[in-house]
This record gives structure tokens, sequence and C-alpha cells, in this order.
């Protein structure tokens, strides 16, 4: 199969040009090395995975630095964080640019005890798994167009797509050995990643050896995708304290599995005492978590309306990566229960993304869109209703268009 064009790769690009180290971030097999070698070809290769290596850079970490070629790519960095601080110091006396390619599957921003963060020195780059413009070869474009408003009303001339096949893009996820497979086998691979990554990542790079108790979690969490966050009921459900499962969910975030969307406001301070919603990060992980397939599309709607909803942002804040980085994300709720999937926020501008499994739309499906305008004055800048229909048409209020999910991957 031909390999699958990055957009995310012309930022990396970039940052190698100016910056002496750059972090490239992400799950464990979203492609951080496959893409990072391929665009630096000339780059030497060290992996911490090698047991020989990881042993000689962390019994002496000056000695391994010293030793390493002048440009190279250093894999699993998320195993030897402590190295950090030695590669400040060696960048402080060399700033040539592009001198380290780091890649981690933890988000080392998030991890404690890091010693030193190369603030200034290091430009940290984010690859999602594959989002499904990717998968299907095209550009990713559908943010860009939302955000400079250029999503416009079409009347669909081709046949309406089969829900089934919306339903086998959700289970499927991103993950790229996974979209590669059939169904029955993605799932296996699924079990298997998660497998992994609790013996070996939760165990040694997290340091917790409850790491079944984790894997309860992320069922729990899988089921309650798309939801608020409620951290007291997940403890009673799963007979945890509430600052263990406040420690497992962190654990979660650093390793890509999970995602808290904090809720937006008007007011800054208010946000500050309303729940998050949770999202799991990868929708293929949570159909194999939940045991969700294709077929239960008609069955199975509620469950698959949550999932869908988490596919949507992960879809928007991947191609965010490669459109603007600086964006925020965030849910809207009021205290009337009027809620808004997706909010998006780049300084005081602001858009809204609601999510809808249905065929139809009406603008009666709007209303919180319409709340959100209504909050933010001049300062919102279009909103987008997407569904599982054929037409794009507006929905009555300024900005505001019901959009085909569609329009997600061929974009």
């Amino acid at each position: 199969m031909k390999p699958y064009a990055r957009p995310l790769a012309a930022s990396l690009k970039a940052a190698l040009r100016d910056t002496p180290v750059v972090c490239l971030l992400g799950p464990r097999q979203s492609g951080k090395t496959t893409l990072a070698r391929t665009l630096e070809p000339r780059y030497a290769y060290v992996s911490f995975d090698d047991a020989a290596t990881l042993a000689f850079a962390q019994a002496d970490p000056t000695g391994f630095v010293a030793a390493l070629p002048p440009r190279v790519i250093l894999d699993e960095i998320q195993r030897v964080p402590a190295l950090l601080r030695t590669l400040k110091l060696a960048v402080d006396r060399d700033r040539r640019p592009g001198r380290f390619v780091l890649t981690g599957a933890a988000n080392l921003l998030l991890l404690p005890n890091l010693g030193d963060s190369l603030a200034g020195r290091m430009e940290v780059v984010q690859l999602h798994p594959l989002t499904a413009s990717e998968q299907a070869r095209a550009p990713g474009r559908f943010l860009a167009a939302l955000l400079a408003g250029r999503l416009k009303p079409s009347v669909a001339t081709a046949a309406a797509q089969d829900p089934l096949a919306l339903a086998g893009r959700i289970v499927a996820g991103g993950f790229p050995e996974a979209v590669a497979r059939p169904a029955a086998r993605a799932r296996n691979w699924h079990r298997e990643y998660l497998r992994t990554l609790l013996e070996r990542d939760v165990q040694d790079v997290a340091r917790v050896r409850d790491t079944a108790a984790v894997g309860r979690l992320l069922e729990m969490l899988a089921l309650r995708t798309a939801e608020l966050l409620n951290v007291s009921g997940l403890g009673n459900d799963l007979d945890l304290r509430r600052e263990t499962v406040e420690h497992y969910l962190a654990v979660c975030e650093r390793l890509y599995l999970v995602r808290r969307l904090p809720p937006w406001h008007r007011n800054q301070a208010s946000r500050l005492i309303k729940s998050p919603k949770v999202h799991l990060l990868d929708s293929g992980l949570a159909a194999t978590l939940t045991g969700l397939a294709a077929a239960d599309w008609n069955t199975q709607r509620s469950r698959f309306g949550h999932l869908l909803e988490s596919f949507v942002v992960q879809q928007l804040v991947a191609q965010a990566g490669w459109t603007d980085p600086d964006l925020r994300f965030w849910h809207y709720r009021d205290k009337d229960q009027v809620e808004v999937d997706l909010v998006i926020t780049r300084g005081r501008q602001t858009w809204g993304v609601e999510v809808k499994s249905a065929v139809t739309a009406t603008p009666a499906d709007g209303q919180g869109l319409r709340r959100l305008a209504e909050q933010c004055g001049a300062d919102y800048r279009g909103g987008v209703l997407l569904y599982a229909g054929e037409n794009a048409f507006r929905l009555g209020e300024r900005h505001t268009l019901a959009m085909p999910l569609a329009r997600l991957w061929e974009m």
C-alpha cells in the first residue's frame, strides 16, 4: 500500500530549519518514527527500546549525548526523560537548528519530575493517528474552510452514502496498522495494542502497578466517551479512591489514550467550576473496548452517537495541527442543559461544532449553536452541524450551516 501523506510533515520540516530540538509526540503506533525517518533519512537513528542503549543513557547521560552523531533521531524518549537535561546542556553549547529529533509515546509536557522542559530550545509537534482525510488521501482542509468562512450550501448530486460506511470509519479508528486490517483483525490489533500499552508503558513509564485497574478504567471511559467526566462516579463504580482515579486519568492522558475537553464560558473564571467532557482519542480503540461493530449502527444508535462525537472531535483537533496549532478546544453546556459538542477558539474568536448521527437536520438542531452565538456576540465567527445526510444548507443563523459528515474526509 502506498504510504499515507501526513500534512503535519510541513510543520516538522519548518521546525527543523530553525529549532535545535524538535520533539514529535503522539500515541504509540501513530506513525511518528516512520514520519521522522522518512523526512530525514540522513539522520542517525537511536531507539531506547534497545535495552543496552537505554542502560547506557541512564547510567551515563553525559557520555551518551557526547557520543551521538551530529544529527540524530532519538526514539521513545519517554523511557529516559532525565536525558532532556543533558540535551539542554549540549544545545546551549551548540544551538544549530535540527540537531535532535525526539519521538515519544508519552506527552513529555505532562510527565512529573521532568527535570527540564528545554523551554526555548525545543519545539513540540503532536502527531495523531490517521485522520479520515488522511486515509482518504484528501488535503484535510475542512477546519481551515470553517475558520475562513468558506463552507457553502450545496445539493448532493451523488447517491447517498451507506450509513454503515460511516460506522465502519468510526470503528476502524486511525492507527495505520488497524486501518490496514479487516474489521475482525483490527479488533484483535486494538486488544493487543492495549495489552502492550498496559504492560509496558503504564507499568514502566508511568510506574503504575495495578495495570488491571487502569484497564477497567479505560473500559468505563469508553462506555462514557463524550460524556461529562464524573470522577467520583467512576471511583464508586470501580471501587477506587477519587485520588487514584485522578492519577490513572492523568496517566491515560499522558499516554494519549483519553482527552479531557474543558468547559467553555464567556466568563473565563466560570470555566473552572464546570465539568470537562472526556473523550477517548481513537474511536477504534473505544469501539473495541465497548464491543461495538459497524453492523450495530442501527441497533446501538445512542452509543454510536457518543462514539461519533469523539470521532469528530479527534478529526478536528488533529487537523488543527497543520491548520493552526494555537486553536483551543472546549465544550459548552449551560444551566438549561443546552450544549455544543465542540467549541473552537482563537483568542476571542469562537466557532461551534455540533454532531448528529441522523440523516436529516432541521433548524431546531441548531439550538446550541444559536445559544453559543448569543453568548459570543460579535466574537462568534461561525458554526456547523455535522450530520449523516448529503446536503449542506443554512440553519437560519448567521454563519451557521448543516454539513455532511463526509466533508471531514472529502475536503
